[in-house]
């Protein structure tokens, strides 16, 4: 199982927050860069690095961040948030981002979401599939639709779509553990699918049930900043 630490930002900042509500940051490290080698000294290869800011505001805003962490570090990062239009799909590209991840415009904007697919590869392109009740959010997990998660993941599966980070926000940031019967439900659906387990991870004993359904990765935050996972708890899982 991979093992992905996020890092999620505001003003530039390090922050996590509670089932997505922006009114609950609470700020970790003034500086995701220094968060950033931390991982990569613990032996960690993956970021998942998020524009909070970005995905508020509908376009990329956090792209410096973004550059910094890719050019002093060799962390393999897939970014997120504000990826509204193909401009901002190259700005990330181009600050260094190797993976990208699109939410809110596979929901709104399918043809240009698609678009990338044929222009960049379904190995660059990730579908960010947030769900608050079985049901898809979007624009930061601001708005809800009427959009039924299973379907929709295989709606784009049948496209070329290989990559998907799924969310239960309800679990989000509450390290109360992961949404495991959801998983191995998609998984069941869709075995093939490089599914990326993300919100509720809050102890080793929650990665180990991931395991124990042959989740392919996962993505990990809160119980990294909170000391719940240590980096060396998770050499284990890291070749």
């Amino acid at each position: 199982m991979d093992i992905i630490p996020a890092i999620d930002m505001i003003g530039g900042k390090c922050v996590r927050l509670s089932k997505g509500d922006y009114d609950t940051k609470k700020v970790y490290n003034e500086d995701p860069v220094e968060v950033a080698k931390m991982f990569e000294d613990g032996g960690i290869r993956r970021l998942h690095l998020v524009d909070l800011d970005g995905a508020k505001a509908g376009h990329i805003v956090n792209y410096k961040r973004l550059e910094q962490i890719a050019t002093q570090t060799n962390l393999i990062v897939d970014f997120g948030g504000g990826l509204k239009t193909t401009k901002d799909l190259e700005i990330a590209f181009e600050c260094g981002a190797q993976m990208v991840t699109g939410g809110s415009i596979a929901v709104k904007n399918p043809t240009e979401f698609l678009s990338w697919f044929d222009k960049y590869g379904s190995e660059r392109i990730i579908l960010g599939a947030d769900a608050n009740d079985g049901k898809i959010a979007v624009t930061g997990w601001q708005e809800g639709t009427d959009k039924e998660l299973l379907p929709f993941i295989q709606d784009y599966y049948a496209k070329g779509l290989r990559k998907v980070i799924c969310t239960d926000i309800s679990k989000d940031g509450m390290l109360q553990g992961p949404s495991v019967a959801l998983y191995r439900d998609i998984l069941a659906a869709i075995p093939d699918l490089y599914l990326v387990a993300s919100g509720g991870v809050g102890s080793m004993h929650d990665l180990e049930e991931l395991v124990s359904i042959n989740m392919p990765a996962v993505i990990i935050g809160k119980a990294i900043y909170e000391n719940r996972i240590s980096l060396t708890d998770l050499a284990k899982f890291v070749d």
